[in-house]
């Protein structure tokens, strides 16, 4: 880093406040011309700028740890599928949300006001260096000049940081190893979640046999019970006709007496009508 991307990176990380005051003190005490032109030439960062370039020097760790991962996952995502990307696209909300309410608190703890607006310039800074190399090189460099757009735009950082561009660090991405290690696990998560799919579209089948089989019982059951009231019933009108069977005998037989019985008293009467007839008259 140059002497000028040193002094650079100071003053664009000091109060807002103090910023003109401390950026021509810097310039009085240069002793060589072109570097103090160059100073007094540093115009006063963005508000959102700011609190990123005071994330940048005094969280330094932290924003490379992001920067890092999201310089893997833009490798990694090409064999991501739909439901892998979108949640990797709610988690790095979640990160840059996250990480720019740390710059907001670090620049309210120095006397800068972060309204609503300012947080969310900064959160879109912050967004753009995780989907972009050259605005991720431009964050870490910590001498922003204005916020970024994050519309997804690649970003020229030598057009919104003071300083040199070939000095400004860039996120290193992971080692090939933590990157394979990053696709294994990713191949593994996906073979997990359609394994899940696939145990719970079998649990809803297995489900919905038991119930078929629950309902084929009841079903039977019920069955079984009707036939057990059709065979009682059965069994009653079966003993019903065996009675009137014998009731129809009964009658028979005392027809077949009656009839006997009406024959014999024709007979008797036609004898005696006979001798009647027969009888001489006197």
């Amino acid at each position: 880093m140059t002497e000028f991307d040193s002094i650079a990176a100071e003053l664009l990380s000091c109060a807002p406040g103090d910023f003109v005051s401390a950026r021509d003190a810097r310039a009085k005490e240069a002793r060589d011309a072109h570097l103090a032109a160059r100073i007094r030439a540093l115009r006063k960062p963005t508000t959102a700028a700011w609190a990123v370039n005071l994330f940048a020097q005094e969280r330094a760790p932290q924003l490379q740890d992001a920067l890092q991962l999201a310089a893997a996952l833009r490798e990694a995502q090409a064999e991501l599928d739909a439901p892998a990307l979108a949640k990797l696209g709610r988690d790095r909300r979640a990160l840059t949300a996250r990480l720019a309410e740390d710059a907001a608190e670090l620049a309210r703890a120095r006397g800068g006001r972060i309204s609503a607006g300012t947080l969310d310039a900064v959160q879109r800074t912050l967004s753009a260096a995780f989907f972009d190399p050259g605005a991720a090189a431009a964050v870490a460099s910590g001498r922003l000049l204005s916020e970024l757009d994050g519309d997804g735009t690649p970003v020229d950082p030598s057009t919104v940081i003071a300083g040199d561009v070939a000095d400004a660090p860039v996120a290193a991405t992971r080692p090939d190893d933590d990157l394979a290690a990053l696709r294994a696990r990713r191949r593994a998560e996906h073979t997990l979640r359609q394994n899940e799919r696939e145990r719970a579209t079998a649990e809803r089948d297995h489900a919905a046999a038991e119930r078929a089989v629950q309902d084929a019982s009841r079903r039977g059951a019920q069955l079984a019970a009707r036939i057990a009231e059709l065979e009682g019933e059965l069994s009653a009108v079966r003993e019903s006709a065996q009675a009137a069977a014998m009731a129809v005998a009964g009658a028979e037989a005392e027809e077949r007496r009656a009839a006997a019985e009406l024959a014999r008293r024709e007979q008797i009467v036609a004898a005696a009508r006979a001798a009647s007839d027969a009888r001489p008259a006197g």
